[in-house]
Order: C-alpha cells, then structure tokens, then sequence
C-alpha cells in the first residue's frame, strides 16, 4: 500500500503550495541519501520527491484529491494508463506528464537541485559522491623546514611518504589526491591536506625567508672592534664588528637565510649586537676607565 501523499510530507489537504514546497525542502533535506545513511533513506527519499511532483501540481492534486493513487495507475479507473506511442501516462482530466522507468513520476530535478544549491552550498551532483577531505596537522623541526626533508607518516590505517620541500613556511598546506576517505557512493575518494606546523629553534627566529639572530658582545670589543663567529642555518661565518658599533645595531649577511621555495635563491640573516655591559669590574678596569674618562 503506498503512503498518502500528504502524509509522507506531514501537511494537511488545506496546504498551500508554498506550505507544500516548504515541507519538501525540509522532507528532502533529512532524508536524502547523502545526510540520512539508515537502511531505508532511499526509499523514502524517492517517496518524499513522488509526493512533491503531485501535490506541487495544481492538476495532478486535484486529481489525487479526488481519485488518490489510482488517478495514476496503468489502467486504473478513471485515470487513465501508459500510453507506450507517447511515453506518457494519460490523467484522469485528459493531462499528462512525463513517464520514468524507475517507477515514479518524477520529473522535475531542477528544483531538487536548486534546494540542494540552498541547504549544501555547491551544485546537486547526480553522479557518484566524492569521498571527504581529510585534515591533519604535521609537526617538522626547524631545520627540516629550511633543507627539505622525507617523512614516514601513517594515518587512517594508510602509510604515506611524503617530502618536504626546502623553504616551506609554516601553515602551508600539501595535497594528496585520493588518500582521503572512500566515496559512499562509488566516486573517487577524497584528498589528504596536510597542513605544516614548524616547531621554533633555540636560536633562529624566521620571518618569511629572512633568519633573525642576537648576538652579545663585550662594551670593550663594540669600541675597538672585532670579528665574530655567527652560526647560520648554512653553517658558521665570520661576521666584522666595526669600531664603535652602537648597541642594537643591525647587520646583515647576504643569502645566508632560508632558500626560497623552488630553488631561487636564499633569503637573509640579520644579526643585531647586544653590548654587554659589566655591572662587576676589578680595581685595575676602574684604574683604566677612569683614565680614558
């Protein structure tokens, strides 16, 4: 026995039709296949689309009103039945309206898929679902980010190995196609999207490409000068500290920062001088300092 029209939408015989639109949307959106995953979503799915096409039909409803199921039954009195010349079924009032081999009589896709646009945001798909994207976030050390690297990572019950390009900053996203979750629906799966959290160093701090760096030396060696060592992420260089450099002065070393993604060159490393001054001194400093002052 099939359900009442108006029942499998939950109005009354007195609804209108906006009142009828407004509970399909709602019926449709519960139940369609890709939100309700119960054994019996499909069929009820296509019983709520059977509904609609009648009572948002002013014909078809009057004829249901008056005749209920049998208005369209092959050869059920008085609707009428298939008439194979056409490929249309002949109502009771000498109308008709589009036959389907499925069993129903459900022409009218385009508002199914304008109501989808609505609920899900995008365009309905009557082909296999894509399967969902997954999101993880991966942890790599400084130093990793800065020379590339491979990692061995195992996620879902999938083992992947991936590679780090040298330069990547932090939050960027890498995208595995077809390592994500399988399609419901017999589609493609979905992506892996990996997002890149790189873990701080002790030392360099990064700024895009550019390497940042404080380095302290004595009050003695910021007035006469002197040479330095500086650790870099490219190994250690010699860094000149003029005579008379000031505390908080900023120098530079050309390309001793990170590469740039793609292999086009390298960023900077900025050094700035932290002076330290002694808050102790022996009797034969002050002797001296007061003789220079």
């Amino acid at each position: 026995m099939k359900k009442d029209f108006y029942e499998v939408l939950g109005i009354s015989k007195s609804a209108t039709q906006a009142d009828i639109k407004k509970a399909y949307r709602q019926q449709a959106r519960k139940y369609h296949p890709d939100v309700d995953k119960s054994a019996d979503a499909e069929k009820r799915f296509k019983e709520i689309n059977e509904a609609y096409q009648v009572l948002s039909d002013p014909q078809k409803k009057a004829a249901y009103d008056q005749f209920g199921h049998e208005a369209f039954t092959q050869g059920g009195q008085p609707g009428g039945g298939f008439d194979p010349r056409t490929g249309f079924r002949q109502g009771p009032s000498g109308f008709q309206w589009s036959y389907n081999t499925n069993g129903g009589d459900f022409g009218g896709f385009e508002d199914l898929g304008s109501i989808f646009d609505t609920f899900f945001g995008g365009g309905f798909s009557r082909g296999p679902k894509k399967g969902r994207d997954l999101y993880y976030t991966l942890a790599i050390d400084f130093m990793d980010a800065v020379d590339g690297a491979e990692k061995n990572i195992a996620f879902n019950g999938q083992k992947l190995n991936i590679k780090i390009p040298a330069g990547i900053r932090s939050g960027a996203k890498l995208r595995f196609a077809g390592k994500g979750e399988p399609s419901p629906s017999g589609g493609v799966r979905g992506d892996l999207i990996l997002q890149i959290h790189i873990n701080p160093h002790r030392k360099f701090m990064r700024r895009d490409d550019d390497i940042f760096t404080v380095e302290e030396i004595s009050y003695l060696d910021a007035i006469l000068g002197t040479s330095i060592p500086v650790e870099t992420v490219s190994g250690e260089v010699k860094l000149k500290i003029p005579a008379g450099t000031q505390p908080g002065t900023d120098f530079r070393i050309k390309s001793k920062g990170v590469p740039h993604l793609g292999g086009r060159g390298r960023g900077d490393h900025y050094v700035k001088v932290r002076v330290v001054i002694p808050k102790k001194l022996s009797k034969k400093e002050k002797e001296s300092l007061e003789g220079l002052r």
